[in-house]
């Protein structure tokens, strides 16, 4: 019984501790803590004078002497008190300010004001709640347009593929595949300089390292550290200052399947593997997941649940959209889902995975696997302007679908390299979608 008092002691002298080291030499905060304080007893003597000037002058009734005060015949007595107050306020506004200022100067992007960075910030923490489905470049095109828009994004990254550096990894140390992830991760990183560069390094074949990207290799390190592939995710996230979360759609060792009918043979041909599908020259018929029980990582259920927008591409329709959609719970999860729903078409098609494709084939292909009805908008490019490389066709919108009332067209190609999407294009595409079915506050 006698330990607790000082225990509590104790607890109270590091407090005090703890607070006093804000007064270390070099932190940039007395002189602003100072200034605050004189402002503050400055404050406190100007109403001390004016309530002292009140008593020294009251009658029997209590408001005679609020009216005399503030009188014209008592302005001459109350001008050193007005002068102490507003000085007072003065000191106490400018110290707030400073102190601020202080803490926050580590933190601020050059050549951009406090109060800008202040409300960005907020408007961004306030955004709508966006799940993205997908996986290679396509899903990163997307984070990164959105994170202007919002922080509170969620990215479901397929763990299906086996090909690269990831698929070596995935064979070597039997960890799920983190190139997708990876990607993601740098996209959705506030500060997109040395770091993320760093991150997305990849090594050359004649270094030993058989091609690998730095990225890829920190993630290995960290799951064997963390002992779990997702806490090594939240980790990584932290040290790129990601706003957001990067969340494998299954944590279970998956396979992609394909049914592919080759021009040449009647019948339809079993290919096995994410990375062998667009090799076949063939059109994919159908594909699924082994094992296809395979759940879906709880965290994602509950993003899709609670998401105010779910995106579903752009992305490898068959080898990158789809093998996520396919972990049955999550599908239910879309289908559930009171969110607005919208597919992003791709802006040209992928050589072995949708040759020849028009808009309207990748949304009958997407129907086709996951059931109809379940998009509320598709988003289609209906600029088609530019030389394309070679076996690269632009996916157009075909006449048929053209009347379908969930067709959205714009011009989204990035100016830079036209048979990608433009992130910022996009992005505002989709937020303008958005506030036009939900309202300025984003609600159904």
């Amino acid at each position: 019984m006698s330990k607790r008092p000082n225990a509590g002691r104790s607890r109270f002298w590091q407090g005090v501790k703890e607070a006093l080291r804000w007064l270390n030499p070099g932190l940039g905060v007395k002189r602003w803590l100072a200034l605050l304080l004189a402002g503050i007893t400055l404050l406190g003597v100007g109403l001390a004078l004016f309530l002292l000037d009140i008593y020294r002058t009251a009658p029997d009734t209590w408001w005679l002497p609020v009216i005399r005060a503030l009188s014209l015949q008592s302005l001459a007595r109350v001008w050193r008190i007005l002068i102490f107050g507003s000085i007072g306020v003065g000191m106490i506004l400018a110290g707030v300010w400073g102190l601020n200022r202080s803490l926050l100067v580590p933190f601020l992007r050059p050549g951009q004001k406090l109060v800008d960075q202040v409300a960005e910030f907020r408007r961004r923490e306030r955004g709508p709640r966006v799940a993205a489905i997908g996986g290679g470049h396509g899903l990163a095109t997307v984070l990164r347009g959105l994170k202007e828009h919002t922080h509170n994004l969620t990215a479901v990254v397929s763990v299906a593929d086996d090909g690269g550096s990831s698929g070596e990894l995935r064979r070597t140390l039997g960890i799920l595949p983190p190139g997708d992830i990876r990607n993601c991760l740098a996209a959705l990183s506030s500060d997109e300089a040395l770091l993320t560069q760093l991150f997305q390094y990849r090594f050359g074949e004649d270094t030993g390292l058989s091609g690998h990207s730095f990225g890829n290799l920190f993630i290995s390190a960290l799951v064997d550290i963390t002992g779990s592939f997702e806490e090594a995710i939240a980790e990584s996230g932290r040290v790129l200052s990601v706003h957001g979360r990067v969340l494998p759609s299954t944590l279970h060792d998956v396979r992609l399947v394909a049914d592919v009918q080759l021009p040449e043979a009647p019948n339809e041909v079993r290919v096995e593997g994410e990375s062998r599908i667009p090799e076949v020259s063939g059109r994919v018929r159908r594909v699924w997941l082994e094992p296809n029980d395979a759940t879906a990582f709880p965290p994602v259920i509950q993003s899709i649940l609670a998401a105010d927008l779910i995106v579903i591409g752009p992305g490898s329709l068959y080898t990158s959209i789809l093998p996520n959609i396919l972990v049955r719970d999550l599908l239910a999860a879309v289908q559930a889902s009171h969110a607005l729903k919208i597919f992003v078409c791709n802006i040209t098609t992928q050589p072995g995975e949708t040759h020849a494709y028009t808009c309207g084939d990748h949304v009958r292909a997407l129907e086709e696997h996951i059931g109809e009805g379940i998009m509320d908008i598709v988003v289609c490019n209906d600029n088609y302007e530019a030389a394309l490389p070679n076996g690269v066709h632009w996916v157009k919108l075909d006449d048929d679908f053209r009347q379908d009332r969930r067709v959205y067209c714009a011009d989204l190609r990035s100016p830079e390299n036209p048979w990608r999407h433009d992130a910022h294009s996009l992005a505002q595409t989709l937020m303008d979608l958005f506030y036009e079915r939900t309202g300025p506050l984003g609600n159904q």
